[in-house]
């Protein structure tokens, strides 16, 4: 994978991020570039695995799920076996739809989302907690949300 990345890789990842939906011929035009060069761009952003995949973003509330919980998580024992075991789990879960090992006093932390605090509840005691893989575990009820974006910070980190 490239190091450095030109302005014009720069502007059609924005766009990307912003607006997956848009055709080369639409990009190219935003760019004022040709669809060609602009297609050839994408596509080699794609083979870097630097487009992993295009997807659509929807709106939680309006599909009725209303809890975002971060749960911070310690395991029993952090040996490779129990880390694999509970990952593998984690995977398994739709609700958590993210996870990530800590450094600091946590093993993990996990952004789950269900559609209220009974469901919360339920996923809780009778999935997640359901094994002997974890010790302590403490949830974060989110209240309000101030910004939620999958748009990475391309022009003040590409420079």
């Amino acid at each position: 994978m490239r190091e450095k990345w030109g302005t014009q890789d720069v502007a059609i990842m924005s766009a990307l991020q912003h607006d997956a939906s848009l055709s080369t011929g639409a990009l190219a035009e935003r760019l004022n570039s040709s669809q060609s060069p602009i297609w050839r761009r994408i596509n080699r952003l794609e083979e870097d695995g630097v487009v992993q995949r295009r997807v659509a973003l929807l709106d939680r509330a309006a599909l009725g799920m209303e809890i975002v919980v971060f749960a911070t998580v310690n395991l029993t024992q952090t040996g490779r076996k129990n880390l694999l075991a509970f990952e593998n789990e984690v995977e398994a879960y739709p609700e958590v739809v993210e996870c990530y090992t800590m450094a600091g006093i946590w093993d993990y932390v996990l952004k789950i989302i269900c559609k209220d605090v009974r469901h919360y509840e339920d996923f809780i005691r009778n999935t997640l907690l359901s094994g002997d893989l974890v010790r302590e575990m403490h949830s974060h009820i989110a209240v309000t949300e101030i910004k939620n974006t999958t748009e990475l910070p391309l022009s003040t980190q590409l420079k």
